[in-house]
Order: C-alpha cells, then structure tokens, then sequence
C-alpha cells in the first residue's frame, strides 16, 4: 500500500509530507480499531526475535531512530508497526523554532536525506505532557539536547534538566552531542568536554537511581565523522564512566558519492545509503575498543536484513532506522526482522545473538 501513497507524498516538500504523516499516525492512535489493525496487519507478522541489553529486554532489535517523533506524539503508533523500541526527541529544555524552512530534502536518486532542522523543540513541558498521554506498548528512550543559545560551557545544565524531567517515562535516555546543526555541539565529543560532560552525566544518573529506586540506563550518540583516535578516545571514555551504550551515528556533514547531486550542496547533516559505509567504520572500530563492554546501537543507511546484519556482525547489539521508513514504508520493519531470523536459522542457533556470536568469530561463513 505505501507504494501506492508514496508518491503522493513525495509530490509535498520534506517537512510537510513529515508533520502530515505523523499527524494521521497521531489521529489513528486516537482510535483503538485502527491501531488494532494496524498491529495485526504489521506488528503481528513480525516474529519474536528478543535481545537483552542495557537490562532491558527488546522484542526485536530494530528501533526508530530519534528525529522523526520529536514531540512525542506517536509512540504507541511507531509500537503498533513493530518497532522493538521508539526513540523520541531530540528535545530541548526550553521551546526553540530550529533553523529556517527549507530544513529538509529528499534526495530520491540517492536514497538519501539532508536536515538541517537545527532541534526544533516545544521544549520538556510540551514533551513531558504528550508523554504521559502515551499508551505504552513497547520500550521508549527519550533524545535530550541542548538549547541552541546554551554556552557550549554551561551545556550539561540542560542534558541534567532534561535527564531530571524524563527519567520517570524513559526506558533508556541519550545524550545527543552529535548534531551538525547546532553550532559547536560536536566539540562537546573533543575528549577533556567529553570527560567532564560524561562524568556529570553518571553522577547524576546515580542520584536519580536512588531518589526514583530504578537506574534508567544512558546511551552516548557520537558522530559518523570522528577520526579513528577519537573514535579511540570516546570508547574509552565511555568505558572510564561506565556509560550504558554508545549509539554509533548521527548524521554526516560529507557528500560520499553525490558529486553531481545539485541538493548535496544544501548545508546539514546527511542520512540514508551513502551514511552506511561512513557508519559501519565507526561502528567496527567502537567494537575493537569496546569488546562487547558497551553495547552498541547502530545506525544509519540501514534498508534490509542485509545491512542490518551488517551493522550487527560489526560490532552492534541493536539498529535504529529512519531513511528507510520515508522509502519504504512501514512494512520495511517486518522485513528487516523477518530476515535476520533467517539469518539467525541458517546460522542453526537459537538466538540472534549466537548467530551474531559466531559471524564476528569466524565459526560461520
């Protein structure tokens, strides 16, 4: 069915064809028989493939990654076409409009997207009201950023009022240190900022674990253009502050492959196919630091099992998606999971992660 839709969705610029679908997504939530069918024509074909990380249990290891639901507003409709978990945000502390429109662009022939949304926010208050509203159905993280007029110095102030204001509904948080469309962001990655941030970080994450008696695991979401020593020196800064898990990347400020693609000069961060490659690198090297340590969730240009399973074999735990929901529709969900079971049963173990086990080792060809 989306094929049929798509089209029609294209024929609308980026932004509007995005707030129009989330808003269906959003008024069908609102009618228990649709989301019923929507389960049982999506989520319901989707076969249990369960891993355990951060102490969680996850259905399925395929999440949506953060930036599609930034207000929290479709959680339960992302649950319903099988997500094994939702990451909502980025949100900000206080409300801020992000960049000017145009922000967002398709560029079709390369299976690829450019934002340069700049954490456009209602802020926590907004967010934390369409939270609670939530009917859970599956586990939810929760992306915290910061303001865009926050001193690069005073940064942790908002990632620890945004920790304070999610814990009780997250099932995980991450701090997102990684966007290219927030002026000097990514210098909080540069390894005495990341050092200081990350310690705040843990200290407060303890605090929060006695006062709410529930220890609400942290992820770290790093960039796709890290050079391999500080690719090197988060790893071990993560390892230093016992962080719960890195997720492996953000969007890239490169141009791989897009030479003669006139959209590829707009300024932002780029997803979808050429992301993989630029992905995977980091991934693999985290991996060769991490040793499993640190779970690893991996993200960007995953389309089918294949690159899912690429992603996987490198060295993550579990992947996010978002490209591939705009190309290929909800259904792109089933197929992915669908097809690392496959994996998994021609490997002849009874878990994914065995079947991954035993790939990375070299057991299986």
């Amino acid at each position: 069915m989306y094929r049929l839709i798509r089209p029609l969705l294209f024929t609308l610029d980026a932004e509007t064809s995005h707030r129009l679908t989330l808003g269906l997504l959003h008024a069908g939530s609102r009618f228990p028989g649709a989301m019923a069918l929507a389960r049982r024509l999506l989520a319901a074909k989707i076969p249990e493939l369960p891993v355990n990380v951060m102490g969680l249990r996850f259905p399925n290891p395929v999440g949506l990654a953060a930036g599609l639901d930034k207000e929290a507003c479709c959680a339960s409709g992302f649950h319903d076409i099988g997500f094994g978990f939702v990451e909502l945000g980025t949100v900000t502390p206080r409300p801020q409009p992000g960049n000017p429109r145009p922000r967002l662009f398709r560029l079709t022939t390369h299976t690829a997207i450019i934002n340069r949304m700049g954490f456009n926010s209602g802020g926590l208050d907004t967010f934390l009201v369409n939270l609670r509203r939530t009917q859970r159905h599956g586990l939810i993280g929760v992306n915290l950023g910061k303001n865009k007029d926050t001193p690069a110095d005073r940064a942790i102030d908002d990632y620890l009022t945004g920790m304070r204001a999610v814990y009780p509904y997250a099932d995980y948080i991450t701090i997102n240190i990684s966007s290219p469309n927030t002026p000097g962001l990514r210098d909080l990655q540069e390894a005495n900022a990341l050092d200081a941030l990350l310690a705040g970080l843990r200290d407060e994450q303890e605090r929060l674990a006695i006062s709410h008696d529930r220890r609400v695991p942290l992820a770290l979401k790093i960039a796709p253009d890290l050079d391999e020593a500080s690719i090197d020196a988060v790893a071990g800064l993560l390892l230093t502050h016992q962080f719960d898990a890195v997720i492996a990347t953000n969007t890239t400020t490169q141009r791989p492959g897009l030479d003669s693609e006139p959209l590829a000069r707009e300024t932002g961060g780029l997803s979808g196919l050429p992301l993989k490659p630029l992905s995977t690198r980091v991934i693999r090297r985290l991996y060769a630091t991490l040793h499993g340590r640190i779970p690893i969730i991996g993200v960007g240009g995953i389309f089918t099992a294949e690159d899912a399973w690429e992603k996987l074999v490198a060295g993550a735990d579990l992947i996010q998606i978002y490209s591939a929901l705009i190309y290929r529709g909800p259904d792109v969900v089933h197929h992915i999971v669908s097809g690392l079971a496959d994996k998994m049963h021609a490997v002849g173990v009874a878990s994914l992660d065995e079947a991954i086990q035993r790939t990375r080792h070299g057991s299986v060809a």
